[in-house]
């Protein structure tokens, strides 16, 4: 046994921070609510799966990532900033909000595309090239795998000039 380990103190257990308890009990909360609530589709028909099949595996899998989410903070919490940014939450908000609020009118490869862009070129400072190609296949891309691939449709534009260009 030697001096310095006599006179070194025993580290304290780190605590998890309660901002990070708090997003793994909202992650948790709104995977049960996804879990419950896809039930009442159906999860299986006479034809195979139902309309509630995958929204139940994906509440699932969100209960799961915030299991894993509390073992891995409870092992070794995460070094947490002593602020949070509240500008970049009430942007990311706002522009969740406005892009609901558009998308019926705009259609979703409009607004998906202006929400992308924004988030890309002027919330993450991208370049020009790196957030066009982001956002038209972030936008366009989901469209049409959406719409062909898994014949989900997703809102189209409620103007008719828009509309007549395939937006």
């Amino acid at each position: 046994m030697t001096t310095e380990s006599l006179m070194t103190k025993p580290e304290s257990a780190a605590r998890v921070a309660p901002s990070v308890l708090v997003g793994i009990g909202a992650f948790a909360a709104v995977g049960v609510y996804v879990l419950v609530s896809s039930t009442d589709l159906g999860l299986w028909t006479s034809l195979g799966p139902g309309p509630g099949l995958f929204p139940f595996a994906m509440g699932a899998v969100l209960v799961a990532m915030a299991v894993l989410w509390l073992i891995q903070e409870l092992r070794r919490p995460s070094d947490t900033v002593d602020g949070v940014d509240r500008a970049l939450v009430i942007a990311v908000v706002l522009s969740l909000t406005i892009l609901a609020a558009v998308m019926d009118l705009l259609g979703f490869q409009l607004s998906m595309f202006v929400f992308l862009m924004y988030h890309l070129k002027l919330r993450g400072r991208r370049s020009w090239l790196s957030s066009l190609i982001t956002a038209f296949a972030g936008s366009v891309g989901a469209f049409y795998a959406f719409n062909y691939g898994l014949n989900v449709t997703l809102p189209v534009s409620a103007f008719p000039l828009l509309n007549a260009i395939g937006l």
